[in-house]
């Protein structure tokens, strides 16, 4: 007797049978009461703020510290490709910095787009809501243009050379959005890395997304502690001026399930224990095929949605046993991705004779972006990936990936990749960016 699952694809979901050889185990994040009103939890944290003055105290500061000039303000922004759900979060950010005598021409709002494509008008309105688009200036960062960048010297432990947009740097103050969940550098991600990466120029995006930090194995999911990549996004946010970050928790239905504003190394640290209970959960082996979830707004191109396949690759343990399948439903509307960073995945991957090709060449030539196609490649060294319900099917076999219509046609190719064994134990990890397989770890139940 077949069962039928569900896991997200696109705004939606997508169903699938298990095939009768298939042992089937689900892996959910864990539970937690999503945060009735967001914008009135957003104001009260940013009144009573973690180890630092309230929103508006700081607002006052630095309309002192402009010293006659206009005060200038930035807060940075996730794009598209995250699911911050800014439009909760600026508002009461805004009202507070209002309260403090900030007027609105002294605010503007930095969406931070590292080196993804521009942000459209019409996502703006979405990201930050119409009233704010209208009563502010809203600009993307710019990692393409030297011009636009302020030296932020080098940076320990690994010599990283920062740089990030010169607005940020001459503000008098910088706040900052953001999701924490799990991160395949960072550890987990947050406002630090939304300055730091997003608002950064190319060559820090080249440095910290190089072979010196993915290869390091400080550098992994859900790590902080002796993490590089974390210890240096931290201190290129804290040169630039992040005085002040507004973050959240999201559950696998991207519903709010915390928020804590304040100092960046407090909010992140706070967010964190609440966070990783949630999301690093146990399994009691490797499975044969793993099925990772994505959902909008990450699987909008394969540059986002491949994550899902790194995710369980690159879990403390890989969820997938060497030799096995790691299938990924992802719609990608706009193919491998339209920025700068996306086509260079893309062409690392579709240009290259093997994924071995794709490491090796890496080791004397990257460039930002192709840091993607290395983990993508690492990954088809270890196991196969299929992609379920590409806009362009042919997108995955040019990236030495494997495509099928639907998650029933990759289980038949799962099997058939296995020799059709019998029975095949199958993982499936419903939000695979969120949730983290942790192989006989004590963790959280």
């Amino acid at each position: 007797m077949t069962m039928a699952y569900r896991i997200p694809f696109g705004h939606g979901e997508m169903t699938f049978d298990a095939p009768e050889w298939a042992q089937v185990d689900v892996l959910e994040s864990g539970r937690a009461a999503p945060v009735a009103d967001v914008p009135g939890v957003t104001r009260a944290a940013l009144r009573a703020p973690l180890a630092t003055a309230p929103l508006r105290e700081l607002a006052a500061d630095a309309i002192r510290r402009a010293a006659g000039h206009r005060p200038r303000v930035i807060i940075a922004v996730t794009d598209v490709t995250r699911a911050s759900p800014d439009h909760l979060l600026v508002p009461p950010m805004l009202d507070e910095l209002r309260a403090g005598g900030l007027r609105d021409e002294d605010i503007a709002i930095c969406v931070a787009i590292g080196l993804h494509r521009p942000s459209t008008e019409g996502e703006k309105r979405e990201k930050l809501g119409a009233e704010t688009v209208r009563r502010h200036e809203v600009f993307d960062s710019d990692g393409k243009d030297p011009a636009k960048w302020a030296d932020l010297g080098v940076v320990p432990p690994l010599g990283v050379h920062g740089y990030v947009q010169q607005r940020i740097a001459d503000a008098d103050l910088v706040l900052a959005t953001g999701v924490v969940e799990p991160h395949q550098y960072a550890g987990w991600s947050g406002g630090r890395k939304t300055v730091a990466i997003g608002c950064c120029g190319e060559p820090v995006i080249e440095a910290t997304h190089g072979l010196r930090f993915i290869l390091d194995p400080g550098v992994r999911l859900a790590k902080l502690e002796g993490n590089p990549f974390h210890q240096t996004v931290t201190e290129l946010a804290r040169r630039a001026g992040l005085r002040f970050c507004v973050n959240v928790v999201n559950d696998d239905a991207e519903r709010v399930v915390a928020v804590a504003a304040g100092a960046p190394d407090e909010v992140l640290a706070a967010l964190v224990a609440t966070a990783e209970p949630l999301f690093t959960r146990r399994i009691d082996r490797q499975y044969d095929i793993a099925i990772g979830g994505v959902g909008y707004p990450k699987d909008t191109n394969l540059y986002q949605a491949s994550r899902a396949a790194t995710y369980l690759r690159f879990a403390p343990v890989p969820a997938v046993r060497e030799g096995g399948v790691i299938i990924v439903p992802a719609e990608c509307p706009e193919g491998a991705g339209q920025g700068a960073g996306e086509q260079r995945f893309h062409d690392a991957l579709a240009s290259a004779p093997s994924a071995a090709a794709v490491v090796e060449r890496a080791r004397h030539h990257f460039t930002a972006g192709e840091q993607r196609a290395v983990m993508v490649a690492l990954t088809l060294e270890h196991c196969a990936v299929i992609i379920v319900g590409s806009a362009d099917p042919e997108l995955p076999r040019r990236l030495k990936m494997l495509s099928a219509r639907d998650v029933q046609e990759a289980l038949a190719m799962a099997h058939a990749h296995l020799k059709r064994p019998a029975r095949a134990s199958v993982l499936l990890v419903r939000r695979a960016l969120h949730t983290l397989p942790v192989l006989g770890a004590a963790v959280a139940a």
